[in-house]
Formats: C-alpha cells, sequence, structure tokens
C-alpha cells in the first residue's frame, strides 16, 4: 500500500512543478528582492501546538482539550544572495505556569526555496509533553485548583513537505515575508497548495485516553497512537495590500487530503482510507522600507484524523515579531583613511 502511495504522490507533483516552472516571468514587476544586500535580522516569538479529541465519552464530556507549555524564542539570523542562516534561542521561563501544564519538550525544523511560481517548504515537529485540561471532572485526585492531568508521556509530531504553485508571476513568497523582499503596489492571485504529510500523536502509557473516560465497547478508545499518512490539494487565494511603506499579505485555502489512518490498541494496529480537511492560512503584516523593516508574521499548520466518531485535531502555529536590516556594498564598506 506504501508503494503505491508513494508513486501516487510522485504522480501528482512533478507534472504539475514540471509545467509551472517552465512559465517565462515579466519585465514589469511588482516587487523589489534584495538577494544582493546582506540582510541582518532578529525575530521574537512563540510556538504552539493544540489539540482536541473528540469523543461522547459520557453525557457531559465528549471532548479532551490538551495544551502543551512553550517559552519565548529569539532567533537571530542573516541573509545574502541564495545563502540563509537563522540561530534561535530559547529563552527562561513559560509562557504558562508549571504547575498547571506541565514542561514540554519541542523541536522545529524547517527550511524552504523558490523555483519561479513554485514555492516549496518542508517543515518538521517534534512535541512531548501535554495537560489534558479540567481533568477534575473524571480524576478524583485532581480539583479545580490543580485541575489539569499533566501527562509528560504524551508526544506528537509532523513531517510535511509543501508545493504552492502561483497563478500570477507577481507573487513572490519573498516579497510577501519580508525579509529579503518587499513589494511596491498591491498584487493578488489563486493558487494551488500540493501537500504530503505524516503525522500523529502517541504515548508511552497504555492508552491516550484517560482510563476512566475508555469505552470498552470502542477499542479506538483504549488507543495508545493514532497517526497518518496524507496527500492532496488545497486551492487557495493570496492578497498583498501596500500603502506607502506598510505592507500587509494574506494567503487562505481550503481542500482535501487522501489520507491512510491507523490506531494502535496493545500490539494491535489497524489502518483505513479515507478523506479529511485541509486549510492553509498565513498572515504578514508590518513596515517595510529597503534599508529596514519590522513585521508580525503568523503561521498555521493544521492535522486530522477521524475514525467514525472519534476525531483528532492539531494546529501547529508560531507568532513571530522580526525585525532587520538591510546592507548593499556601499554601506558594507569601510571608509577610507585620510
Amino acid at each position: 500500500m506504501y508503494r503505491e502511495l508513494r508513486n501516487s504522490i510522485l504522480l501528482f507533483l512533478i507534472p504539475a512543478i514540471w509545467a509551472f516552472s517552465c512559465f517565462g516571468q515579466g519585465d514589469s514587476l511588482p516587487y523589489s528582492l534584495y538577494s544582493k544586500k546582506l540582510v541582518f535580522y532578529t525575530d521574537l516569538g512563540v510556538h504552539m501546538a493544540p489539540m482536541k479529541i473528540r469523543y461522547p465519552f459520557d453525557e457531559e464530556i465528549n471532548k479532551l482539550k490538551l495544551r502543551n507549555n512553550s517559552s519565548a524564542v529569539l532567533g537571530l539570523g542573516f541573509s545574502y544572495k541564495w545563502f540563509a542562516l537563522r540561530f534561535g534561542i530559547t529563552l527562561p521561563g513559560t509562557l504558562r505556569p508549571l504547575s498547571r501544564y506541565g514542561r514540554t519538550n519541542y523541536f522545529d525544523l524547517g527550511f524552504d526555496f523558490t523555483l519561479k511560481r513554485v514555492f516549496f517548504d518542508v517543515d518538521f515537529h517534534l512535541y512531548e509533553g501535554y495537560a489534558i485540561k479540567n481533568a477534575y471532572r473524571w480524576n478524583d485526585s485532581l480539583n479545580p485548583l490543580h485541575p489539569n492531568d499533566i501527562r509528560s508521556d504524551i508526544n506528537t509530531f509532523s513531517l510535511s513537505f509543501n508545493a504552492w504553485v502561483f497563478r500570477s508571476k507577481d507573487f513572490k513568497m519573498q516579497a510577501m515575508r519580508g525579509k529579503t523582499g518587499s513589494y511596491v503596489k498591491d498584487v493578488r492571485t489563486l493558487y494551488f497548495k500540493y501537500t504530503v504529510n505524516l503525522h500523529g500523536i502517541g504515548t508511552d502509557d497504555p492508552s491516550l485516553v484517560p482510563y476512566q473516560l475508555i469505552d470498552s465497547s470502542q477499542t479506538k478508545t483504549a488507543s495508545k497512537s493514532y497517526t497518518a499518512f496524507d496527500f492532496g490539494l488545497v486551492p487557495g487565494y493570496a492578497y498583498v495590500k501596500r500603502w506607502k511603506h506598510y505592507q500587509i499579505g494574506a494567503m487562505a485555502g481550503l481542500g482535501l487530503v487522501i489520507q491512510s489512518k491507523f490506531y494502535t490498541v496493545g500490539n494491535d494496529t489497524r489502518g483505513f482510507l479515507g478523506l479529511a480537511p485541509r486549510f492553509d492560512i498565513k498572515f504578514i503584516a508590518g513596515y517595510n522600507q529597503p534599508k529596514y523593516f519590522v513585521m508580525f508574521v503568523s503561521d498555521f499548520d493544521n492535522k486530522s484524523i477521524r475514525f467514525n466518531n472519534l476525531s483528532y485535531r492539531q494546529t501547529y502555529y508560531s507568532l513571530k515579531i522580526v525585525g532587520g536590516i538591510r546592507l548593499d556594498k556601499k554601506e558594507r564598506k569601510k571608509p577610507k583613511e585620510s
């Protein structure tokens, strides 16, 4: 089955990428790219990955809300021509109280590149340690002062490969992001996002769902993992508004993926094939001129798995403030001695 899925992915992606990458470029450009300038920047942001498990456990409880705890991350980076490098430093402290949410160990890694009208990115997320909110409703050892069940055993992961094909030759992701480019006028375009994902949730304990809520007639409620491999197409619309030195950009899309999904109970794994919804959301806004920029950057990556009346949904998202300067060759040269 995995061989068939792999072949389907190749047949799905290669013709579209080849066709769109062969289109020519126009002469009139609504954007400026600063590949020949040395760009220094810093960013400050947070990474979160909340999730829900929905199921009619009893008359009052039909979902579990799981929340991670994280720290602010300070980034330092630079870019010149094709080369870019960024270092991230986790700052002391956590966004949520340790007594209620515990500690989350997390790892985020990604890279991207552009080929004419196609923008590619690869993202990997690994989070370990969650808290189930308001678990005192079924767990007698908890109370409203200590309401959450801290589960350091729960971990989630996501590996994604995405390719955005833009209909308009005037739309460049570098210019929308604002670090190595900016727009000089409004631009809008339709796009198609091709996406391939491997993702899921698991635990070292016997089950993800607390034992008090397990439905003995439904083995999936006693599962210790839900995982999926999926691929599909998300059509969407992108728009960038430019006003003086202010720039606002947004992308939004909605589509479907073909999904091969699994759950594991004990040593037994069951698999199914189905469809799942996917949305694509990005929002970037700020002040941007040739010598410096300050931008607010947000990114959302949603994942979902459904087994009849049980569903798992998770959103990996980041919120950042990014600021930097751009130096050309004259500004980088040292002044001559008199």
